[in-house]
């Protein structure tokens, strides 16, 4: 297994929250989303519909991830998400970064380098994560699987390739919400660059205090 250098681990977390672009348009007004997208086959209809349930069903997340970019490094760390908008991937023990979307912007913070990159929740790659009125049906398209106890789901918009493309994968679980439990997914950035984040021992309805989505600006002391 590789481990990241430190140039790569912040590569490979700016396209946590850079290179899934391809959810953005599901953050505008349905009477603003004018973007042309495909429609799912009848077929896909059921399954989609499944996993709109069940990114609806989670109020609160709490989860081990492995990130792992192309080359095959790897980093881990702990996702926490509460809805709506409120999400943080807190890196392992000598990773100096952070990610936290706190319902307003979603923060990428490098305390090596004392660093804050931030984006509008409104253009949050993540947003069928953390908005229950985000719909996949738009933009996503079941894709086959070898077992029917898996459900993978692409999602792009084809009228913005520059977003890239992000594959959701559910397994069939009786006691995660709706059914579904999403266990990890790709994101393809416009320049192929593949980032992949596994997710285990998920837990949901948790109590999850507000304050695990501040974090601390290095450019000074304040507490944010």
């Amino acid at each position: 297994m590789n481990r990241f250098s430190p140039s790569s681990i912040k590569l490979t977390a700016a396209a946590v929250v850079a290179a899934l672009g391809v959810l953005a348009p599901l953050a505008l007004p349905a009477a603003m989303a004018q973007s042309p997208a495909p429609a799912p086959v009848a077929s896909a209809a059921g399954p989609l519909a499944e996993a709109v349930s069940a990114l609806r069903g989670i109020s609160t997340l709490r989860a081990d991830f492995t990130q792992t970019d192309r080359n095959g490094n790897r980093s881990n760390g702990v996702l926490t998400i509460k809805r709506p908008g409120k999400i943080r991937f807190q890196y392992a023990p000598g990773i100096p970064l952070l990610i936290v979307g706190d319902g307003r912007a979603l923060t990428l913070i490098d305390y090596e380098v004392r660093q804050v990159q931030r984006w509008p929740i409104g253009n949050s790659p993540l947003g069928a994560l953390l908005d229950p009125n985000r719909d996949l049906t738009r933009f996503g398209r079941l894709q086959p699987t070898a077992d029917a106890n898996v459900v993978s789901i692409e999602v792009r918009d084809r009228g913005h390739p520059e977003y890239g493309v992000i594959t959701l994968i559910f397994v069939r679980k009786a006691s995660a919400p709706g059914g579904l439990e999403l266990t990890s997914w790709v994101a393809l950035d416009s320049q192929n660059k593949r980032t992949t984040i596994r997710l285990s021992n998920q837990q949901y309805g948790i109590a999850v205090s507000d304050d695990t989505f501040r974090w601390n600006d290095p450019r000074r002391p304040a507490h944010r």
